[in-house]
């Protein structure tokens, strides 16, 4: 496997074996459990030895569950995990307690919670996984945004969620940006682009034309933004800069694995209170 050298001091690899976790140093600070996984040291068939966190379709329950066993030991935690189907919108649920916990049949891209024994997790193989965390009322939010989600602004309406639930302040949050796809490897075609455009005034400078009608998409640069624009100042948004595309070593991704396997595995992001 290839090594990394992280661009700042935000994210910090947490290792055991061959499991490496990209942690957040700022939610971790103030009290967030949190991690972006990575693709090794698992038991799947993808095609070997990989951690796939999710994707009951695509790989045993046995499978999955022995791969977050390894993956919650290396973090460190025993809380229990939830997730939803994630159908690439923007609906928004809140958990209250944690007998909610587990895969929920709820359709929903984002997760938000106060509650402590509980990590939300987003799950993604492409998609931009975003961790947000209130350090003054603990609410935290695990939020899945692909181009549609994107379009969709799910982010925004995610820190609107917080507001109205928790009542917490957007300029108090921190967010985490986890490994996906960027704007240097993801090409997207003229559907894509139109949608930006009828839904955002200024988003030209998301977009690098490659060739007719297609063009690279920067989504976890958008998301960067719509977090700065519900509020967040900008010093509390971080970004990794690492491509799953460009890193498949490392990382699931479902349109370089799609291409050479036929399928991949998940990535899984996770935040809880500690």
């Amino acid at each position: 496997m290839n090594d990394h050298t992280l661009t700042d001091s935000e994210f910090y690899w947490r290792e055991v074996g061959e499991i490496r976790i990209l942690v957040s140093r700022s939610l971790e600070d103030k009290g967030f459990i949190n991690g972006f996984s990575t693709r090794n040291g698992g038991v799947s068939p993808l095609p070997e030895t990989a951690l796939s966190l999710s994707g009951f379709d695509l790989d045993s329950k046995e499978n999955i569950d022995e791969n977050r066993r390894r993956f919650f030991s290396a973090l460190g935690v025993s809380h229990r995990l939830v997730c939803v189907r994630q159908v690439h919108g923007d609906s928004i649920m809140k958990i209250d307690d944690v007998s909610e916990a587990g895969d929920l049949e709820s359709a929903a891209d984002s997760i938000v919670s106060d509650i402590e024994g509980v990590v939300v997790g987003s799950k993604t193989a492409d998609c931009v996984p975003i961790l947000i965390g209130d350090p003054g009322t603990g609410a935290f939010a695990a939020v899945h945004a692909g181009w549609k989600g994107t379009v969709l602004s799910i982010v925004r309406k995610t820190v609107e969620r917080l507001r109205e639930e928790y009542s917490s302040k957007p300029d108090k949050l921190i967010a985490a940006i986890g490994p996906a796809a960027s704007g240097r490897s993801y090409e997207v075609g003229e559907e894509v682009v139109t949608a930006f455009r009828e839904r955002f005034l200024d988003c030209e400078h998301l977009f690098d034309p490659t060739r007719d009608g297609h063009a690279l998409i920067d989504l976890q640069l958008a998301n960067a933004e719509q977090l700065v624009a519900a509020g967040l100042r900008y010093e509390n948004v971080h970004v990794t800069t690492f491509c799953t595309m460009e890193s498949p070593e490392l990382f699931f991704s479902h349109r370089i694995d799609g291409a050479k396997y036929g399928k991949t595995g998940r990535l899984l992001a996770v935040i809880g209170r500690r």
